[in-house]
């Protein structure tokens, strides 16, 4: 009788392979994450970026930017990002999403322009910056392997609200840009 049962807590412990795969969490290791965007880091604009999952299928985060270049005419300075994301993958917060966003952008503009005054030639330099906000949408997908490292690729773009003109001087104005682009291809660590 002992025998027999025994076999019987034996067998009990044997666990299906298919149920295995299904519970078995892929080491997706919590609902944090970090990334850098690469292609904006070599463009000499990198950005950071943190995102918080709030169920399996959906996460809030926030991007911040900073440019490394020199300010020559129109450039973006500074930007930052918060950002809703919907997932539609199998695993934890990947595969195909979808997001909307804001943002914070920040921008300089110099340069010189030219008047003629009777028989005389001006030229006046300007220094202005703009501070916008916007809103957009991107669309992509997110790679996540069994270690936590993630692979990303998006795209999209918004419109920029605000005061995006400034007068330089009663016959000369500047305008900032109107929009903005969303790309990435990042990696980072999901903890």
């Amino acid at each position: 009788m002992t025998i027999a049962l025994g076999c019987l807590s034996v067998n009990a412990q044997k666990i299906d392979p298919e149920v295995k795969a299904e519970s078995e969490p892929l080491r997706q290791l919590g609902n944090n994450e970090i990334r850098l965007n690469v292609a904006y880091s070599i463009a000499g604009f990198p950005e950071v970026n943190y995102e918080r999952f709030l169920e399996d299928n959906m996460g809030l985060g926030i991007a911040a930017a900073i440019s490394l270049e020199k300010a020559e005419d129109m450039a973006n300075r500074w930007n930052i990002m918060p950002y809703y994301r919907l997932y539609f993958g199998n695993k934890k917060a990947s595969g195909f999403f979808i997001e909307g966003n804001m943002t914070v952008w920040g921008q300089r503009q110099i340069g010189e322009y030219y008047t003629w005054d009777t028989l005389t030639y001006n030229i006046t330099s300007y220094d202005k910056s703009f501070v916008n906000f916007g809103m957009g949408a991107a669309l992509g997908v997110k790679l996540l392997a069994r270690n936590g490292f993630i692979g990303e690729v998006y795209a999209g773009g918004g419109r920029l609200f605000g005061n995006r003109e400034a007068a330089i001087s009663k016959d000369y104005s500047i305008s900032a840009t109107a929009g903005y682009f969303r790309l990435g291809i990042c990696i980072g660590k999901r903890f």
